[in-house]
Order: structure tokens, then sequence, then C-alpha cells
């Protein structure tokens, strides 16, 4: 490629099939493989697809003990692709589609999911402003900023009205938890299917779409990623409700949230129904999101119109957890 000689002599461009916002492609060269990533076409939500911001956060990362790709360029010439995009190393791995993973021994499985915590709590223990990205997100309550910024994306994108949701989000305002002064880089869409696994252990080589990080709670992604025990095994977006984990290797959400409280060294997470209400309204507005673009015929997935069905049922679940705790 003409602008990174290491990178050798462009020989082939797949589209990958997943992902369901920024279209990724793998370019193999002379020199090997590497992975771009761009905005897809057409127009856009306000504040959408920031390839920009997650080609600058993995780039921070870089020297960190969070395991993500060298970056390798951002391009912001519009011309050169259509959109602006960024270019990184290609990592060879897997990735586990399904958190109940059944190909995987009750010990692995264990490992895995151990994984994911200590990632986890190394991307919360990193000093912000050491790292130089205290203007990546804004100050004061994150949560606050959060809800009327999900608000007006799913407004944005939304196409009919659920009750499930509107009750949600009424909910949501009336319960704001006092900000307690707590920040840390948030990833945004910590799930195990945005993580590339070793083929030969259970190690995580590298955390993939940064594209909704930020500086806000760190309790964020740790309530996105539990949504998995809330969400049932079926759909394009399975979970563990209602899987009987003793003897399988996978913990219980109680005690993936005691690992990860271990790790950051406190006791408890008070306002846990609001973490992860706030989680699933969250991915209701996502998935709002992929819907509409769908409708509009610039989504980047082909199944990205499946996920309209799933925006009330993800309202529904967050009800119910309200009305349990």
């Amino acid at each position: 490629m003409t602008n990174l000689p290491e990178t050798g002599e462009l020989k082939e461009i797949n589209k990958f099939g997943t992902g369901q916002s920024n279209p990724t492609y793998l370019l193999v060269t002379t020199n090997g493989k590497y992975v771009l990533r761009k905005k897809p076409p057409g127009k856009l939500l306000p504040s959408a697809h920031a390839v920009d911001r997650e080609y600058r956060i993995i780039k921070a990362l870089e020297e960190t003990l969070v395991p993500v790709p060298r970056t390798l360029m951002l391009c912001e010439d519009e011309d050169v692709v259509g959109t602006i995009f960024y270019l990184m190393d290609h990592v060879d791995g897997k990735i586990y589609w399904d958190p109940t993973l059944p190909e995987s021994d009750a010990n692995d499985r264990k490992e895995i999911y151990q994984q994911t915590v200590d990632v986890l709590a190394a991307l919360h223990s990193i000093d912000v402003e050491k790292e130089g990205l205290m203007d990546f997100g804004k100050p004061g309550n994150y949560f606050q900023r959060q809800v009327g910024r999900w608000i007006k994306q799913y407004r944005a994108a939304e196409t009919e009205a659920y009750t499930e949701i509107e009750s949600l989000i009424a909910w949501l305002e009336k319960n704001m938890p006092e900000d307690d002064g707590m920040i840390s880089i948030v990833h945004g869409d910590y799930r195990l299917y945005n993580m590339i696994f070793s083929h030969s252990e259970n190690k995580i080589l590298a955390v993939l779409d940064w594209e909704l990080s930020t500086i806000g709670h760190p309790y964020a992604d740790l309530a996105y990623q539990c949504m998995n025990w809330y969400i049932p095994k079926i759909g394009i977006t399975p979970g563990l409700h209602g899987l009987d984990l003793e003897g399988s290797g996978i913990p219980t959400e109680k005690e993936y949230v005691e690992s990860y409280c271990k790790k950051m060294g406190i006791d408890e997470i008070p306002n846990w129904p609001f973490y992860l209400a706030f989680g699933f309204f969250r991915l209701a507005g996502i998935a709002q999101g992929v819907y509409k673009r769908s409708i509009m015929g610039n989504a980047s997935a082909k199944n990205a119109g499946e996920l309209g069905a799933a925006v009330p049922i993800l309202g529904k679940i967050a009800n119910q957890i309200i009305q349990s705790k």
C-alpha cells in the first residue's frame, strides 16, 4: 500500500460478515494481513461510528496491560475509500460467539471468564490522566449524561413506540444515582464476542470494537457484560439465562461481580439494578439504531433487520430486573 510501504502490496480484500456497526475488512498483502475499519456510508446518527475515537483509544492502550491490535494509521481523507478509516494489524485467534462456550470444558470456561474479569479490571485501573485521555470524555455525572445521550440516539432511530422502553426511560430518569466521582476508561461494548483469544491457551490477545469507548464510570462496563446472565440462549445474541451453570465452569453473575470487586479492591457495588437497567436500555438503543440503518439500506451486517424485534424484549428484561431487585 502506497503510504505504508512496510505493509507490502495489496493482494485481496474481504469484508468480515460479522459486526453490526462499522464495516470491517481483511486486507491480505505480500507482507501479511491487516484490518481496515471504516464508517458506514450514508446519513449517520449524531456521534455514532466514531472510528477516529476508536483509533485514538487503541493507540493509547498499546503500551498498557489491556491487549489491543497494533494500529498503523488513521486516514481522515474521505476521498480515499468514501469515509474515514483506520488500519491495524490482524490478530490471529478465535472468537467465542456463544457465551455458553459449548465446545469448551469446565476448566477452560472458568479460565476464559476469569480472563474477561482480569482484562476488564486492568482497563478500569489505567490512570486516565497519565495516559493523556482526560479529554476523551466529559466531566460530571456519567450516567446522567449517558442516559440523556441514549434517549436522543434512541429517538433519532425510533420506528415505533414500545411501552417497555418508555417505562424504562422514565425509571432511569427518576432513579439516577448520585455521582460518586469514579472514572475510568470505559469500553462501551465489553462482551465475549469482542475479544480474540489465543488458539493455544485461554488468553485474550486483543479486545476489539472500541467505537463506544469513553471516559466514564467503570460499573457501566461490568453491568454490560453481566447482562449475559439475564438474556436467554436464543436469537442472534444468545445469553446464559435459564441455564444450569453448576459444574459448567461458568460463574454465576454474583460470582462474576465478586471476582471483579476482588480484583479492584472494593467490597460491593451499590445501585446495581440501575447499572443493569441502563445497560439494557443502551443495548436497545444500539439495536434500534442498527435496525433503522437496515431500513435505510446502510447497515453493515446482513442480519441487522432481526434486531428490531429485540428492542421491546430488551426493555421487558430491564423492567423485570427493576421489579425483582
